[in-house]
This record gives C-alpha cells, structure tokens and sequence, in this order.
C-alpha cells in the first residue's frame, strides 16, 4: 500500500507485458491496472498503457484520480450485501462485523484497502480476470445507496432502530 503526496493510496493491481511481432522481432508494450482510494469512501481505477512500466502506471493513476467516485460506508464496512456483475464477472459483497478484516483476493482486496473497507467477505464468481474482476466490484460498490438518501428519495425521516 502505497501513500502519495496527495494522502492517497495508490496499488497495482495487474501489470502485463504485451509482445507485439513485428518484421524485427517482439516489440513489448506494458498495461497496468492501478486502484487509487483515499481511505474515506473515495476510490477510482485506471488502465494505463505504454512502452514502459513507470510511464503504464502513471497513466493509470491519473486515469483513477481522475475517475473517483464516493462509496457510502458504515462503520467500516458496507451497509447491506450487494453482487457487482460486470461481463462473466460477478462479486459477490458481504457486510462483515468488527474485527472480521478484508476477505477477498486480488483486486477486490485492492479496492477495499483503498477506499477504507476494514471488515469485509467476499467472492469473484465466474471469472478470475482481473478487469473484470475490478470492474464488477466497482459496479457492486457504485450501486450502493445510503440509508439517508433513499429515505429522502421516498420521502421519509430516518428513525433510530427500535431493540
């Protein structure tokens, strides 16, 4: 985890090498898929591609600065279950009490350490492709919706939970 000027942290999620054949040989070429979150309920993704590995992944890191979105969070965690689909991808979000930690792999684990996610479970399902990977638990987390801005989409004032 990688924390930058700006208090952001930045991590890399999938760096590849491309061979491209031409006339001369292989020509290489680099892709880099790059999470940047602030840690407060903010995060974005970016796909940087170039001939060299530093000049992919700031590509990238602008790309994901540039495409944050706000996650609504509850004491570290999600307010409800939610599937990401996104292609044969599909995530599955699970809510997880104090003390559980982040339980997911790869670029799910990716995501939830930057946006500030610290209990969470969860599960790709259908592929292993990290973009779509990515991208799926990106459209799980973005279909979220508070408790306060659905009671004033429909009009009602939230109550303290009754025990």
């Amino acid at each position: 985890m990688e924390q930058n000027e700006l208090g952001l942290i930045e991590k890399i999620v999938y760096l590849n090498r491309v061979a491209k054949v031409v006339k001369g040989g292989r020509r290489f070429s680099f892709s880099a898929l790059v999470v940047v979150g602030d840690g407060q309920g903010n995060v974005g993704f970016g796909l940087g591609k170039a001939q060299e590995v530093p000049e992919a992944l700031r590509k990238a890191s602008e790309r994901a600065k540039r495409d944050m979105v706000q996650i609504s969070l509850v004491d570290g965690t999600l307010p409800y279950e939610v599937l990401g689909r996104f292609g044969a991808g599909r995530v599955l979000l699970k809510p997880a009490s104090k003390g559980t930690g982040i339980i997911a792999g790869g670029p799910v684990r990716a995501i939830m350490e930057a946006v500030g996610v610290t209990d969470i479970l969860a599960k790709a399902i259908g592929t292993n492709n990290p973009h779509n990977v990515l991208r799926a638990t990106m459209a799980g987390l973005t279909s979220l919706r508070s408790a306060d801005y659905v009671g004033s989409l429909r009009g009602k004032k939230l109550e303290a939970p009754r025990k």
